[in-house]
């Protein structure tokens, strides 16, 4: 009696892990503000909350924007993690690198490389 109960209470344990995993996201809204498209971030940008990083070297901006929708939905993956879901902030290519800023649910931001992204777009994924 004890052996089964113990077994049905690890298959409900199991149970409720997988629902949880596969639970559908609840991805918010894209934001009006707090992002930049169209030319490269400045440190205004950076002030004002728009921008997540600045290409410059010596004083001179050499980042290009990106012709990507911004912002955008994304899963964001670093060195081997579960991917992540962010919103794309900004999009710059400089020297030839793409560099992406996002922000995470919690407002926290990161800075990503192309094959870190998987970009999805401007409709909420399911």
């Amino acid at each position: 009696m004890l052996a089964r109960l113990a077994a049905f209470l690890l298959a409900l344990g199991v149970a409720a892990g997988a629902a949880a995993q596969t639970a559908p996201l609840n991805w918010p809204p894209l934001p009006a503000k707090g992002f930049i498209s169209g030319r490269p971030a400045t440190d205004d940008d950076i002030t004002a909350g728009n921008a997540v990083f600045v290409l410059r070297a010596y004083g001179i901006y050499f980042g290009k924007p990106m012709n990507i929708a911004i912002p955008q939905y994304a899963y964001f993956t670093k060195r081997g993690e579960k991917p992540v879901p962010v919103i794309v902030v900004q999009a710059e290519i400089g020297k030839g690198i793409k560099v992406f800023g996002v922000r995470g649910f919690d407002g926290k931001t990161a800075t990503a490389r192309d094959y870190e992204l998987q970009l999805l777009g401007t409709t909420p994924p399911h």
